[in-house]
């Protein structure tokens, strides 16, 4: 059976006098606090960052109908179910990429107290607050708080699940198995990784709670059965990328390179400086020693999982793991290197509070190597370049045109214009660019978008020449700022004579330094392959 939380020696704080203050009241004004500092963060800078296309393609895929949309991810796309859920009634409320990423915001602040109440339930009140400060200070945090993507509603559904876990181990009862099922679900719905979740959960139990074997392993039997249609939606994503386990194609790399991944995604959870990561995994070691072992055997089931699936699966270059799919880890981390410096630093807590502030700092310098616009903000000039390409985009379109990429442009248009197409070609994938094309012809004009300020190119620049694709006769180009806005002056009609056209556009951007029309370009003769 597990002892009771507040009789575990878990934290040299404990003797404190302050114990019972921060275990009640103090506790949630603290939480309160970081929920309320996150939340003043997320709503600054909730557009700072520039409208991406993976927000167009949750937002376009959610303007068909409810089972059109359902039929699209489960069938055609894979993915996440639950996020275009979400991204479904967005749209059929008729709000855009700025709601969308309000609800990212709106989880990743209802995860602060969850985050919490896990914390404290593993450990006790004092290393729960100084583990969910950390967490929610996190460049991973702040990043995916502010972005319409899926990672919020994954950390919030698999913190919900873990607490559901240990209630479950804790009374035993039916209905509690029943709540964790329907939690875990909610998390495996939200994003593929969620099965790593559900194995991990099953190590824990077998590692921390063997005495709940048996009604654990009839919960995870009708998890295994209810989630089918989540199972057969994950497998639609991995034939997209190639992804299976065994020889026959690209690894991850072996025991280094899943190694430096772990390294890696430990920066990403606090700061990826050498000799400060070096110490902060210094204090999660120390902390690792210090928490129960039913609190360690949780940290070490959720990272373990995933690892040893790395090193025996086989990934596409296009579905290598990035540290936003170990977002289901960020809580524990943080817990453990909370405790490191609450072991440490023993009876003198104002200098855990200011450590956890030095931490704080480095965490946020980090957020501004790794996304500098985050906080800087979008330039003005590219925001207003940005808006007149979507007004004209808007105002010149027809129904049936064809567009390439979930271009960001195709956003503010269709906020303008809830007529504008929403026939998208996508730019990373042959197999469902031949797809869409196939079952869209005869096709109408087509629409392309050219960036000169991305980042990723070799030289971004705030303006673009203004060129044309050959033959010149077959295009109309319009320049606003760095974009380029390319479209054919009459309906492609056939597949065909829409790839030609996307060929020239792609080729043209190649020449212009554009190392998005590189991948483009490759995506296009792929696609025309599959036509012959």
């Amino acid at each position: 059976m597990t002892q009771n939380v507040d009789a575990q020696p878990a934290s040299p704080l404990r003797a404190l006098s302050l114990r019972d203050a921060l275990a009640g009241r103090w506790f949630a004004i603290g939480i309160g606090g970081i929920a309320l500092a996150a939340t003043a963060f997320f709503l600054a800078r909730l557009t700072a960052w520039p409208p991406h296309e993976d927000e167009t393609l949750a937002l376009f895929t959610g303007r068909d109908s409810l089972i059109g949309t359902i039929n699209h991810v489960t069938r055609v796309r894979g993915g996440a179910p639950l996020h275009f859920l979400l991204a479904w009634g967005v749209a059929h409320a008729d709000f855009g990429w700025r709601a969308l990423r309000l609800v990212s915001a709106i989880l990743a602040v209802a995860s602060i107290p969850a985050m919490a109440l896990l914390g404290r339930r593993l450990t006790d009140a004092h290393t729960a607050l100084l583990g969910t400060m950390l967490a929610a200070g996190s460049w991973l945090f702040l990043f995916y708080g502010t972005f319409g993507r899926m990672y919020s509603l994954f950390l919030f559904t698999t913190v919900i699940a873990a607490l559901a876990l240990l209630r479950a181990v804790d009374r035993g009862r039916a209905r509690d198995w029943a709540l964790w099922s329907v939690a875990i679900l909610a998390a495996v719905a939200s994003h593929p990784y969620g099965a790593l979740v559900v194995v991990a959960h099953g190590l824990f139990v077998a590692l921390a709670h063997r005495e709940r074997l048996r009604a654990a392993i009839v919960a995870f039997a009708a998890v295994l059965v209810a989630g089918i249609p989540f199972w057969l939606t994950d497998l639609t994503l991995a034939g997209r990328f190639d992804v299976g386990v065994g020889g026959g194609g690209r690894q991850l790399g072996g025991p280094s390179a899943v190694a430096n991944f772990a390294w890696q995604v430990a920066g990403d959870f606090s700061t990826g400086r050498r000799w400060l990561l070096i110490l902060i995994l210094a204090l999660a070691a120390v902390g690792a020693v210090s928490v129960p072992w039913e609190t360690l055997a949780l940290a070490l089931s959720l990272a373990a999982v995933p690892a040893i699936a790395f090193l025996g699966a086989r990934l596409h270059t296009a579905a290598a793991p990035q540290t936003r799919h170990l977002i289901f880890v960020l809580p524990l981390f943080s817990l453990l290197v909370a405790a490191g410096i609450l072991r440490i630093v023993r009876r003198l807590p104002a200098l855990a509070l200011v450590a956890v502030a030095a931490l704080l700092v480095a965490q946020v310098g980090w957020a501004w190597h790794r996304t500098p616009g985050l906080l800087k903000g979008e330039p003005s000039a590219r925001v207003a370049a940005r808006n007149q390409a979507s007004a004209w985009l808007a105002s010149t379109s027809r129904p049936d045109d064809v567009l390439f990429g979930y271009e960001p442009l195709y956003l503010g248009a269709w906020e303008r214009n809830r007529d504008f197409s929403s026939t998208i070609v996508p730019r990373a994938d042959a197999v469902l660019a031949y797809k869409v094309l196939k079952r869209s012809a005869p096709l109408g004009r087509g629409v392309f978008v050219l960036d000169g300020s991305d980042s990723r190119n070799r030289a971004p620049a705030m303006t673009i020449a203004l060129r044309l694709p050959e033959p010149a006769a077959a295009f109309v180009v319009r320049r606003f700022g760095p974009f380029l806005v390319v479209r054919t002056r009459d309906a492609t009609v056939t597949p065909q004579r829409f790839l030609a056209l996307a060929e020239a556009t792609e080729r043209l951007g190649r020449e212009l330094g554009l190392d998005d029309s590189v991948i483009n370009l490759d995506i296009v003769l792929a696609t025309k392959r599959r036509f012959r």
